[in-house]
């Protein structure tokens, strides 16, 4: 019982399996409850906000970046690579499928934004239109999943205006949403595109080129970036819901077996010590986080 107990942990480290977030302190917030046993963070209202739709409270000191060259010469060349971890990319694509089969659409009509050669996108989907604006002909090229795709710079030119109103039943940015200098105009713009129902899926990570991220992303913690993000959905336009979420799913450590267990059956220890291996490296990768917006 005991083997098969820790064989069962290193398949749920593996598959990333029930999600656990722990309690987090947001100021000024106590109202927000935030569940143990869920990966929604909170949820965020326009009292929660000092200004309210319409208004920007933000500066080009807070928007500045410490590479303020354009963006095209940064991406110039095509960079074939994944920006997050293995068990970060497991958690989105099991994220996105969650969300995707709950809007219940026979086909889905996706954007992605800051789109790249890979988009995470779940297989199991029927899917029309899926359109990649990304910032490399030759990466959005490759995006096997992409029906279309444009390159355009947003920090230049937020415009979407080659797509009509109610457009997307989905919107999504994968790491990219601290890039963006003109965030009001392109929250405006997917509010514009994204249609009744629709969901716009913000996510980012730890990761980043730091020289790209606008200034105030920098100086912020996770609750203080998703707090940003959050600000971006209150102040382009009247969102239905805005909601945090954590989908980095933790694995709690398995229990160690007693010393005379292990004493009289030594493989126990190596079980236990492969699935104690596996549960730290996923709790030890890059976290997770979405901003949605409905």
């Amino acid at each position: 019982k005991t083997m098969m107990k820790l064989v069962g942990t290193i398949i749920a480290a593996a598959g990333l399996a029930s999600a656990f977030t722990s309690p987090l302190k947001t100021a000024g917030r106590s109202k927000h409850t935030i569940s143990q046993y869920s990966n929604s963070i909170c949820t965020f209202d326009a009292e929660d906000f000092a200004g309210k739709t319409g208004d920007w409270p933000y500066t080009d000191a807070d928007l500045n970046r410490l590479d303020n060259s354009v963006d095209t010469i940064f991406y110039d060349e095509p960079r074939f690579v994944t920006h997050i971890d293995d068990g970060a990319i497991t958690a989105l694509t099991a994220f996105y499928e969650e969300e995707f089969t709950a809007l219940n659409k026979d086909k889905l009509d996706v954007l992605d934004l800051c789109s790249s050669w890979i988009s995470h996108l779940p297989k199991d989907i029927s899917y029309g239109n899926v359109v990649g604006v990304g910032m490399n002909e030759k990466e959005l090229k490759a995006n096997e999943q992409l029906t279309n795709h444009f390159v355009q710079d947003l920090n230049i030119n937020p415009d979407l205006s080659q797509f009509e109103d109610d457009s997307f039943d989905v919107i999504c940015n994968v790491v990219s949403v601290d890039y963006l200098t003109k965030p009001l105009e392109i929250f405006q713009e997917m509010h514009r595109i994204l249609r009744p129902g629709g969901v716009s899926l913000m996510t980012f990570s730890n990761r980043l080129f730091a020289t790209k991220a606008v200034a105030m992303w920098l100086q912020a913690d996770d609750i203080g970036r998703l707090t940003i993000v959050a600000s971006y959905y209150n102040y382009s336009a009247d969102w239905k819901s805005i909601e945090a979420l954590d989908i980095k799913e933790k694995q709690p450590l398995p229990e160690r077996p007693p010393t005379a267990e292990i004493m009289k059956n030594p493989s126990l220890g190596l079980a236990w010590m492969t699935a104690a291996g596996a549960v730290q490296k996923n709790n030890e990768g890059d976290p997770m986080f979405v901003v949605k917006g409905v």
